[in-house]
């Protein structure tokens, strides 16, 4: 026997083994960079971490953690969408109108405005996707036409206030039993999903972590969830805007990650043109992002118009750059075919950190806009970084 099969042979009896040192950089860095916020706010001001003002954090990022969750989708497929700022206020402007104006009940009033966002949706999509106009010029008319259809149809005016009923979307929270019985539910879903994962990658041969440290994730997992109840629960308990925050990312989670779909989706922002030759729909797949972004942001509209009890006309300014910078911010690569809802959802819990801090301290505004800036401008140095490293190696 030859040596060249001598060594195929010894290849194919080796034992696959675990990297220890192969981790995912930018996850960790991330989770790094908000822990680092967490503690140097902490000392600079004693109440940051006090279970009332992560209460209010977690209020605060939820709206524009629900627009980073759709906006993924349309920044993974090659695209951008500049008007969900402008149709979280118009949205909300609407839910305000048909509330306080007109007496609907909360149900019709959230399934209206959210059937609004999705039609709105499906417009700016086909003209994008069947069209094929780009979709910086179709949202960034969107943006204008939007603001100004708010301004006129409700003579420029605050609307409110809200039904109680309705405020609930914004303000409610979840009773102590309930927090943790949905506490523990995720912590077993999580354990349930780290054990299955690491059967699957036993069982196709490839490298799989030892039991200890898989473990020791799961403890550390079920640490951080568990005390996060506790410490919502000695407050007022967990906010209402959070669980639909955590429900919807772990919903798209599963859209990207585990259907065609998902797949297609990551497919045409890394690639169209193999995408296209591959047999993929790319026209209806960029409809049914631009339909899922904008749906999504009227259901941040809904939250943030409950949340202050009122619809104004600067509600959602902005809210765009935020939505971005916090996919940005999460990993999600400018250049398509690559970001996570998990990040987007850590980005937005970053922006809101600091956001939340620089309050805190009575710092001017203008330092807000430099700070979230910078981040942004370093962020995607990094993932630009990070590609040409790739490319090298």
């Amino acid at each position: 026997m030859s040596a060249n099969s001598d060594l195929a042979l010894d290849k194919g009896n080796r034992e696959p083994k675990f990297n220890w040192f192969k981790i995912d950089v930018r996850a960790y860095t991330m989770i790094a960079a908000l822990f680092s916020i967490w503690v140097l706010f902490s000392l600079l001001h004693e109440r940051f971490l006090s279970a009332t003002n992560l209460s209010n954090l977690f209020l605060q990022m939820s709206a524009t953690a629900i627009m980073a969750i759709g906006m993924v989708l349309v920044i993974v497929a090659g695209h951008i969408d500049l008007s969900v700022g402008s149709l979280v206020g118009l949205t909300g402007g609407i839910a305000a109108m048909l509330n306080v104006w007109y007496d609907w009940p909360t149900v019709p009033v959230i399934l209206a405005t959210v059937a609004i966002g999705a039609a709105i949706g499906f417009v700016q999509g086909w003209i994008i996707a069947y069209r094929a106009v780009p979709a910086f010029i179709v949202t960034l008319g969107g943006m204008l036409m939007f603001r100004g259809i708010l301004f006129g149809t409700s003579g420029s005016v605050t609307i409110a206030p809200l039904s109680p009923s309705l405020k609930t979307v914004g303000q409610a929270y979840i009773a102590d039993l309930i927090g943790w019985i949905i506490g523990i539910v995720a912590l077993a879903f999580a354990a349930y999903l780290a054990i299955r994962k690491r059967n699957a990658r036993a069982r196709y041969g490839f490298p799989v972590e030892p039991l200890a440290v898989s473990f020791l994730r799961i403890t550390v997992m079920g640490i951080l969830i568990l005390g996060f109840v506790y410490l919502m629960n000695s407050y007022k308990g967990i906010p209402v805007p959070f669980i639909m925050v955590v429900v919807l990312a772990f919903v798209f989670t599963f859209i990207a990650k585990n259907t065609t779909f998902g797949r297609q989706v990551y497919a045409i922002g890394g690639n169209p043109e193999a995408a296209r030759l591959s047999g993929i729909n790319i026209k209806r797949r960029v409809l049914t992002v631009f339909v899922l972004s904008n749906t999504l942001a009227a259901i941040a509209a809904l939250v943030l118009t409950a949340r202050l009890n009122a619809a104004t006309m600067s509600s959602g300014q902005n809210a765009e750059l935020d939505a971005i910078a916090a996919c940005v911010i999460g990993g999600t690569s400018l250049m398509g075919g690559s970001g996570t809802i998990i990040g987007a959802v850590i980005g937005a819990l970053v922006m809101a950190s600091l956001d939340n801090g620089m309050s805190l301290m009575n710092m001017e505004s203008f330092w807000q806009y430099i700070v979230k800036g910078a981040i942004l401008i370093l962020a995607v140095y990094v993932d630009i970084y990070s590609r040409q490293r790739k490319k090298q190696a």
